[in-house]
């Protein structure tokens, strides 16, 4: 189901992290699944389209030719608020590239959004003896509200991958927190300081659950070292490249597919 959502007021969290809240009328039906992930497709006409505002993203696949069609990208819920009908987007911001971003970073109040969903997957297990999250600003969204739902003081590790203190954002839980950021320095290493991170972590006892989600050969690394050297379950385990770097948004979507297969064969 598609609706048409209205930006109420937007709001840079970091110099890369902008916040869009979005509600209206077009909102009406909207419901939230318990998944802490729970995410979003928007579409956004491309330039020089014929049509905006208010559409039907699959009207417009059918009577439009495909340079025309709505470009669509997936975004974490940050938060729903059934009571004020608000939805909560946070969205990173690379410059002018992409689509998503530059959206979100011109988005001001009255502008419409056309979205379809939610859907979603994951959500802290209230059995589990403790909880891993692990990711990157394309994963802060899922993590950050991921972080609310943990049962009170469980134990809940997260590591965190930014390009400096001022892109760090206040994270809270009921449950007992060990958070470290960590920096990128522009350097080739920057690739492994995430890895690197969950490799030094001593685990506590008992079984965890993980949310491991963020750029591409990062998470695939540290889901092959929590499968094989960790001895995780599949199942104890939420994880998803979002990203892959030195590629374009569209270029990633084009084989990330494949690639998520090529991950499931990196641990028998």
């Amino acid at each position: 189901m598609s609706y048409c959502a209205e930006v109420l007021r937007s709001e840079w969290l970091t110099p890369l992290l902008v916040r869009v809240e979005l509600g209206g009328p077009g909102l009406d039906g909207f419901a939230m699944p318990t998944d802490t992930d729970a995410y979003v497709n928007v579409a956004i006409p491309p330039t020089g389209a014929d049509y905006g505002g208010r559409f039907d993203p699959g009207a417009v696949r059918e009577q439009r030719p495909r340079e025309l069609w709505p470009v669509r990208r997936r975004y974490t819920v940050r938060r729903w608020d059934p009571a004020t009908g608000r939805l909560t987007l946070d969205v990173v911001v690379h410059g002018d590239d992409g689509v998503g971003g530059p959206w979100a970073a011109t988005a001001r109040p009255g502008d419409l959004l056309v979205l379809e969903g939610p859907g979603g997957g994951y959500r802290p297990d209230p059995s589990a003896d403790w909880h891993l999250m692990v990711g990157d600003e394309s994963a802060l969204p899922a993590i950050a509200a991921s972080l609310e739902a943990v049962p009170a003081a469980a134990p809940v590790t997260v590591r965190l991958l930014c390009d400096g203190p001022d892109h760090e954002v206040t994270l809270t839980s009921p449950g007992s927190l060990d958070l470290l950021w960590l920096h990128r320095t522009g350097e080739e290493t920057d690739a492994d300081l995430l890895p690197a991170a969950v490799r030094e972590l001593v685990f506590p006892a008992g079984r965890v659950h993980a949310f491991v989600h963020g750029e591409a050969d990062e998470i695939r690394a540290i889901r092959r070292h929590l499968l094989a050297e960790r001895g995780l379950r599949r199942s104890d385990m939420s994880c998803s490249p979002y990203w892959r770097r030195t590629m374009t948004d569209e270029a990633w979507r084009q084989m990330k597919k494949e690639y998520v297969a090529a991950m499931e064969t990196d641990v028998a």
